[in-house]
């Protein structure tokens, strides 16, 4: 019988790494600069490991799209401006650097253009998606979801006898507490289940690295 004892080597080294860094993290103290200094080359190996799959899935995307244009699949045009794209991006970034006025100008002509299209897209398919929780049902968090975005529109829409302080200020509270508060909420569960998923991996209930 043959035992598989690669298993239980992964569990034992992802418990022994994850142990060392959140020990480093929390105990800073000189006599335990062995321990501090572990956890920060794991780290450091953390970060080159996650630029190696940045990497990675940058070229598997090339690839893909590259297949695509040689095998004149639909959408073939579009993985054209891709591969384009990523070519002429890498190329003036690699070359005169991220802060260079060519890579500014993509920046601010391509990207940004790009990225206030999508939040316009967004903010359609909101007000659709409204209209038809409207149809559908009415209750209290349907109206205050509504009312919510009603007042953001009118407080940011630059429409004749509409641009009053009013409207401005509750657009201003809104961002500044109710949206932030509702972002933290988000942030703090995600850290919850980002600990509680931690932990499963150093109680070895989770083994993602080996099955």
């Amino acid at each position: 019988m043959k035992l598989n004892l690669r298993l239980p080597v992964a569990a034992a080294i992802a418990i022994a790494v994850g142990i060392i860094v959140l020990a480093g993290t929390l105990i800073q103290h000189p006599a335990f600069a062995l321990l501090n200094s572990l956890s920060e080359i794991f780290l450091l190996w953390a970060v080159i490991l996650a630029a190696a799959a940045l990497l990675v899935g940058v070229v598997n995307l090339a690839q893909v799209h590259w297949n695509k244009i040689s095998t004149r699949q639909p959408g073939s045009a579009y993985s054209t401006v891709l591969i384009l794209s990523l070519l002429g991006t890498t190329l003036i970034a690699g070359v005169f650097g991220p802060t260079h006025p060519w890579s500014l100008w993509l920046f601010n002509n391509i990207q940004v253009p790009a990225e206030s299209s999508l939040l316009a897209l967004l903010t359609v398919v909101l007000i659709f998606g409204a209209a038809r929780l409207i149809g559908r049902k009415m209750n209290l968090f349907t109206l205050v979801f509504v009312g919510t975005a009603l007042l953001v529109l009118l407080g940011s829409a630059s429409l004749p006898g509409l641009e009053t302080s009013v409207f401005i200020d509750l657009r201003g509270w809104i961002q500044r507490v109710l949206a932030t508060a509702g972002a933290r909420g988000i942030l703090l569960g995600v850290a919850l289940g980002t600990i509680a998923t931690g932990l499963r991996v150093l109680m070895g209930v989770d083994r993602p690295y080996g099955g």
